[in-house]
């Protein structure tokens, strides 16, 4: 029996429940198994190569099996997940983020598979670290099979904070935002971001409210622990992001993509972004000299670091579980994931895996990890998507000036309270 830390509210879950009965989109033709997969387009080609190359090597060793492998942007993957899971155009494995506000909206809905038999088949369990499992086990079953380990922190160029007399990196929030303010002052855009994605511009608020409210009422807000009305923080954390989005922010931000705003990076036009470790790959494919490039993690002064987890689940109507099985098994063998962390980030799910032959570049990640005594995750993995939504709703009011800082945090109670 599942037990779901909050429900979770779904708009289509109502027809997801309804129709869990029904046939996948897989199918079998010259012999074959065809299974389907759902997954997000990444932002590096290379990374889509290496993804391509793991999917072929599997079906060399597996001729009986073929990996459809059906790929879409961020926002484009969320809608095709809520309106196919559940129906006859549903994948057989699908990739989602694995926090309550996202995959567990899905796993709420009845659209998960249940994988205990095959954690004990492939002996899974031993594959990944404690914590990685636990995005796994947090609903009360086997939901999904980890894909990999975000984690987020400052992206910055050293020759434009050298231009603005910068001569390292932040250490503390206010040394933060005094090298925003020199950035500013010698011409350059201190950080990059592109508004029309909500969850670009969220990284910016997370990592504020962490700094504001500290670890435990940050968790404590977003577990609807304490009221978003009540903290004095929440009020300094608006404020402190009103005050970003007008002074320190490319101009225009809020009408343009994370990808045209990124471009600002990688021409020099802007000095830090608030990525993940698969920037490292994308700065490479943009031709960016890595040596002029550092890492920070966000200087909130909690020790926690920004990230999250990413699972592929197996659809609860799939008609091929086994071969769905099979894959991810493979996905996630020492083979598969010394290919994929090439090209994919720091570290790899299996915690047999480690990097061989590192750039500079790359191992910046070690010590920010290695440092790090928590984490505090994205959230619109941890609010429920209509919680996220409003979440959104009052970041965007509060960085265009419609909104007072000041009222943000009684807005987003009063949301929370009435749904």
């Amino acid at each position: 029996m599942r037990a779901l830390p909050k429900v979770v509210a779904l708009s289509t879950a109502g027809l997801l429940v309804a129709t869990l009965g029904g046939c996948a989109s897989s199918g079998d033709a010259d012999g074959k198994t065809t299974i389907t997969w759902f997954k997000l387009t990444e932002t590096a080609d290379s990374a889509n190569a290496t993804i391509d190359e793991i999917v072929a090597d599997f079906e060399q060793a597996n001729p009986d099996i073929s990996v459809k492998v059906e790929e879409r942007a961020v926002d484009a993957h969320k809608d095709a997940l809520r309106t196919t899971l559940g129906t006859s155009g549903a994948p057989d494995v699908f990739f989602s983020w694995a926090g309550p506000g996202l995959g567990g909206e899905f796993i709420d809905a009845g659209a998960s598979l249940d994988l205990e038999k095959y954690y004990e088949q492939y002996d899974w369990s031993k594959r990944f670290s404690e914590t990685t499992m636990s995005t796994v086990t947090q609903y009360g079953g086997y939901d999904g099979v980890p894909y990999t380990q975000r984690t987020e922190a400052v992206f910055y160029n050293k020759d434009l904070f050298a231009q603005a007399g910068i001569t390292a990196a932040p250490t503390s929030y206010d040394e933060l935002v005094a090298d925003a303010k020199a950035l500013k002052a010698a011409g350059i855009t201190p950080i990059e971001f592109g508004g029309t994605v909500n969850w670009h511009v969220m990284r910016l608020l997370d990592s504020l409210l962490e700094t504001e409210c500290g670890a435990d009422t940050y968790q404590d807000l977003v577990t609807e622990e304490a009221s978003w009305a009540d903290e004095s923080c929440v009020t300094d954390t608006y404020t402190e992001f009103a005050t970003w989005t007008s002074e320190y922010l490319n101009p225009g931000f809020i009408s343009i993509n994370n990808d045209e705003s990124s471009s600002l990076f990688y021409s020099g036009k802007a000095a830090m972004a608030i990525e993940g470790d698969w920037f490292n790959q994308v700065v490479r494919d943009n031709g960016m000299d890595e040596s002029t490039v550092g890492i920070f993690a966000f200087p909130t002064g909690t020790d926690r670091i920004y990230g999250f987890n990413e699972n592929n689940y197996i659809s609860a109507n799939s008609k091929h579980p086994d071969a769905a099985a099979k894959f991810l098994d493979y996905l996630t063998s020492d083979e598969a994931q010394q290919k994929f962390i090439a090209t994919f980030g720091s570290r790899s799910v299996n915690v047999d895996v480690l990097p061989e032959g590192q750039s500079d570049f790359d191992a910046q990640w070690n010590p920010i990890v290695e440092a790090a005594k928590g984490v505090y995750m994205n959230n619109d993995q941890n609010l429920s998507l209509a919680e996220t939504t409003e979440y959104w709703r009052i970041q965007n009011l509060v960085a265009t000036g419609e909104l007072d800082p000041a009222d943000a945090g009684s807005e987003f109670q009063k949301f929370i309270d009435q749904e």
